[in-house]
């Protein structure tokens, strides 16, 4: 408040003399270069403004304006995650849950939060889906992960004593490179090669010498590649992967990883989690990264390696980007598909400084530097808007606003995602995959990652932001249409790829809420019936439990998927 005394002293317009020379502004410009030359008004959106979009220019801000974006968003994170805004319970007394994706995930009403329910279900250790209550995130059949064949003096020997015959390693070798490497390419081929041959020319003697955090990386590629063999049975598959597994495992202890790390005992942990989910053991899957997550921080993998290890080659400067991409990618699309909180959520690494060198041994094909280009661009815009809000079951998006330049936002990283991740249909997909299987499955999990996270942005709900009911059922339905895809195309694996089945088992759920709740509307069965929207939603779920119902024979948890989702079409 301003006294009287203070008015009269302030200084009175100037009147008679020249005009006073206006202030210059000394306020930074946050708004992008366009709009500031044409005079528009600018959201601020990053990476691309709405009217940069509209327009189709470059967007492009001063240096200061992103540095005081990184600040503001970074705070703005630090605040969701340690103190989420108050949740009024609806009228049962209950809270809402904000999101159309994840209702009715629990109808007994059994646990006091879906938090309750992502550990029990969400962590598939944990079979039978409509089993809500159990409080051991381990599970029903909470056995070790890791059989235990091994002696208390065996050390190094024991676990090199039990590697298959060189016929028999090559062959699951090639079948990990084949299927697993095109989704997740963090290992160096020829470099792995090279060292993988050399070893079996050693003698008995060197062998039990050789780093073993490299045995644990063989070991792991063998259980993985024996996962997607289809000349045995699923029991023998089952037995044979989970028993190179362990060797793994011990062969990572006697590397002693939980006080050392190095790059080849990090990608072999990496390996290992995506096993122990592939294997039905989410649960042990997701505390094992949690382990792994703590040692990539502890080597210093989130750090640019321009800063940390300025002196290394360009390959090992590649290699520590790569494996940190890996990393980051696991952690996030975890966190999505099981509602917990990120861990790897410190970096400065960044995507732009993946590239290829001109040495031979530091180049990459180049298709697969464009596919972790684009995962790791998506991975970061996932994990600074959805990761978060969905762990704490707060909305996505605060305001219509909000919710619209997330939406620009997730449609300029898709844009960004080179031609050949994009510009495809499922004739043109089908016979590429006669000559380059390489390519669609990476097509495919990227394109199932990218709609799926978008359904999630269209599906969220707040007081003032409603449910996008078309938009979330045509990101639905291009997401599990990859699955479907993938399935059509190649099947074993498809059955083998727990993330890719229980992302598009949450998507059929998704579709399935949304028609729920239409059908609640007036009018709402009538519309279901005739709309062709609607008509191709249920056709989905449809779909999804045909495909669930062929892999019921191996699989319990296929099995609870039909009874889950079959509820819907009643």
């Amino acid at each position: 408040m301003v006294s009287h005394d203070a008015e009269a002293t302030l200084p009175e317009p100037h009147a008679g003399g020249p005009p006073r020379k206006k202030q210059k502004r000394n306020k930074p410009t946050l708004s992008c270069h366009e709009c500031v030359e044409r005079k528009t008004k600018c959201d601020r959106g990053r990476p691309h403004c709405l009217a940069c979009i509209k327009r189709q220019t470059e967007c492009i801000y001063a240096h200061v304006a992103n540095v005081i974006e990184e600040t503001s968003r970074s705070a703005a994170n630090g605040r969701r995650m340690t103190k989420p805004p108050k949740k009024k319970a609806g009228a049962n007394g209950q809270l809402p849950v904000p999101n159309i994706a994840d209702r009715n995930a629990n109808s007994s009403g059994d646990t006091p939060s879906r938090g309750a329910v992502a550990l029990s279900i969400g962590l598939l250790s944990n079979v039978p889906y409509s089993v809500a209550t159990a409080s051991n995130v381990f599970g029903i059949g909470s056995e070790h992960p890791f059989a235990n064949y091994w002696t208390c003096e065996g050390g190094l020997p024991e676990v090199i004593s039990v590697l298959p015959e060189k016929l028999q390693a090559d062959i699951l070798l090639s079948r990990y490179f084949e299927c697993v490497d095109p989704v997740y390419p963090m290992i160096h081929r020829q470099t792995f090669y090279a060292d993988y041959e050399h070893f079996w020319q050693m003698s008995m003697a060197e062998k039990h010498q050789v780093d073993a955090a490299f045995i644990a990386q063989i070991f792991v590629m063998l259980a993985l590649g024996t996962q997607f063999v289809t000349s045995t049975t699923a029991q023998e598959r089952k037995q044979t992967a989970e028993f190179y597994a362990s060797a793994s495992n011990q062969a990572l202890r006697m590397f002693s990883y939980l006080s050392t790390a190095s790059i080849r005992s990090i990608q072999a942990m990496v390996l290992m989690t995506y096993f122990l989910i592939n294997d039905n053991h989410a649960s042990d899957g997701w505390a094992f990264a949690g382990i792994l997550i703590r040692q990539a921080y502890a080597m210093g993998l989130h750090r640019d390696p321009n800063i940390v290890t300025p002196d290394a080659s360009p390959f090992e400067k590649q290699q520590r980007r790569k494996v940190w991409q890996a990393v980051l990618l696991q952690d996030t699309f975890l966190t999505v598909l099981l509602s917990l909180p990120p861990s790897a959520t410190h970096t400065d690494v960044s995507v732009d400084d993946l590239l290829d060198h001109g040495s031979s041994i530091a180049s990459s094909d180049p298709t697969d530097n464009a596919y972790i280009r684009g995962s790791w661009t998506l991975a970061n815009l996932v994990q600074e808007t959805i990761c978060s809000p969905r762990s704490l079951d707060v909305p996505i998006c605060a305001t219509a606003r909000h919710k619209s330049k997330l939406i620009a936002d997730f449609r300029a990283v898709y844009r960004s995602f080179p031609d050949v991740f994009r510009s495809w249909d499922t004739e043109s997909l089908t016979a590429l995959a006669g000559t380059n299987k390489r390519v669609v499955r990476q097509t495919l999990f990227l394109t199932s990652n990218y709609f799926h996270n978008l359904m999630l942005v269209h599906a969220s709900e707040s007081p003032d932001v409603p449910v996008n009911v078309r938009g979330t059922l045509e990101a639905a339905h291009d997401a599990i249409g990859s699955f479907f895809l993938l399935f059509n195309l190649l099947e074993s694996e498809a059955r083998v790829w727990w993330v890719f089945n229980h992302r598009a088992f949450l998507e059929a759920l998704c579709i399935g809420n949304v028609l729920r709740e239409a059908a609640k509307e007036p009018l709402g069965k009538e519309l279901l019936a005739k709309d062709p929207l609607f008509v191709r939603a249920k056709a989905d779920i449809t779909r999804m439990i045909q495909i669930m119902q062929q892999m019921a024979e191996d699989s319990e948890v296929a099995r609870t998927r039909v009874q889950v989702l079959s509820q819907f079409l009643v």
